[in-house]
């Protein structure tokens, strides 16, 4: 290799450094989120005094403005602000979120209203919608093949997974800690005031000096709107999506009725639910580096089927603990609860990841930022679906506040919905991924 080679490939690789400096603050806040979400919880339940519908409804309500993002990810893709389209719009949703935080923590110093909360809580998920969109154009772009400093098909997106991973032990580690020591209002303040760091640090970053591949459609937002649409005419794509999205609204989420019956039925404490979480984000942080290491090569349809069917394994586990059958064989509730109910609340993410690096080998080049914004929106809409399903089929199996006799029916209701996204299995390309792409 000659002096010139050698010079040349520095620049690139601080490049890449800076790109993985300012995903990976993105990605780690992006998990450290569950830790006001959890605190959250914790405040409607005690302070408010909602009941689990209500929680669940609220819940899934907060997720609306991740609906749009579709809409942000053709506005970033299309409008450039002083000649940059990625890295203003992280810090515009960061300011959102932080804006949204930090009057949270006042405002709830006093009698906040359930429907103020809510549209703060609204307003934190906007910032969040837009900052995550521009965070995974990104990543999309940089996994593209021949651009300036190319990551390896499903590197970069191991390493922000892995990001937000950590982010999310730590958010559940300390919110464990800190529930039963500090007011929601101080909590919700310290959240907001990581959110100023945040973003301090993000207006800091040039977007030119990351060398972003340059967007050929840079025409405005009804040509943006075009090349959208017509990636999503592509059956691969299109068929891909549809059974993503229909692979979560199918499944009625208990989540809230969970969370009630073991905080408020089973009376497991704070700290144990908060190693529960640790748990999980531990196993998605080993999910991601096993992903990397070794289930890059396997066809999409082949490992998001087995993803789906150990769902449902698990949610059949879940009706065994409600029912006491665990108790029954001497593993004591908080055990169950730390290591099952920990994989089982994020197994369903594990098809995240495969998915992503499909739909980036998919993505026709120019519009990254509008597909992948459409994916995470069809995404955040099913969970929506999935989780007004769950509070319909609360209802009519009859679980309340102070019942949870029907909660093992509601919960095998559960795992059988789970099932059959797999007999569509076709609708997702059985592809091998090409050796040009992780070269």
């Amino acid at each position: 290799m000659s002096a010139k080679d050698g010079k040349g490939k520095q620049p690139e690789k601080a490049k890449a450094k800076r790109i993985r400096s300012l995903l990976g603050v993105g990605y780690w806040v992006q998990g450290f989120r569950v830790f006001p979400w959890m605190v959250v919880n914790f405040f409607l339940k005690d302070s408010v005094k909602v009941d689990p519908s209500t929680l669940q409804i609220l819940q899934n309500s907060a997720n609306l403005p991740m609906v749009g993002k579709p809409l942000y990810g053709v506005v970033s893709d299309a409008v450039y602000i002083s000649g940059q389209h990625r890295v203003p719009y992280i810090a515009i949703g960061v300011f959102l979120q932080a804006l949204s935080w930090v009057t949270i923590a006042i405002l709830s110093r006093s009698n906040i209203s359930i429907f103020t909360m809510s549209l703060f809580l609204l307003l934190s998920n906007l910032g969040a919608s837009i900052s995550e969109v521009a965070n995974d154009a990104i990543v999309a772009e940089m996994t593209k093949p021949k651009t300036p400093q190319s990551a390896s098909s499903g590197e970069l997106q191991s390493f922000v997974w892995m990001a937000s991973a950590v982010g999310g032990v730590l958010g559940n580690l300390f919110v464990g800690v800190a529930i039963d020591r500090f007011s929601p209002q101080s909590m919700f303040l310290f959240f907001g005031l990581l959110l100023v760091l945040q973003f301090l640090i993000t207006i800091t970053v040039s977007e030119r000096s990351l060398n972003l591949p340059k967007s050929p459609s840079n025409v405005g937002i009804r040509k943006q709107l075009s090349e959208l649409s017509t990636a999503l005419q592509k059956p691969e794509i299109a068929y891909s999506i549809a059974w993503f999205a229909a692979s979560y609204a199918i499944i009625p989420l208990l989540s809230g009725t969970m969370f009630f019956y073991q905080t408020q039925y089973l009376k497991i404490d704070t700290s144990v639910l908060g190693m529960s979480k640790v748990f999980g984000q531990l196993v998605i942080l080993l999910w991601g580096v096993i992903y990397n290491r070794s289930l890059k090569s396997v066809r999409p349809r082949k490992l998001l089927s087995a993803i789906q069917a150990t769902m449902a394994v698990l949610m059949i586990s879940d009706v065994m603990f409600v029912r006491g059958t665990y108790r029954l064989m001497g593993v004591p509730d908080s055990m169950y609860v730390v290591v099952f109910s920990g994989v089982l609340e994020i197994v369903c993410f594990f098809k995240i990841l495969p998915f992503n690096v499909l739909m980036a080998q998919l993505c026709p080049a120019g519009c990254e930022g509008s597909l992948m914004a459409f994916v995470m929106s069809a995404l955040a809409l099913a969970f929506i679906v999935s989780g007004y399903l769950g509070v319909a089929l609360a209802s009519y199996v009859g679980i309340t506040e102070n019942d949870f006799s029907g909660f093992p029916l509601g919960l095998l209701v559960q795992a059988l919905c789970t099932l059959l996204p797999i007999f569509f299995m076709s609708w997702i390309p059985d592809i091998q991924k090409s050796k040009t792409r992780t070269e």
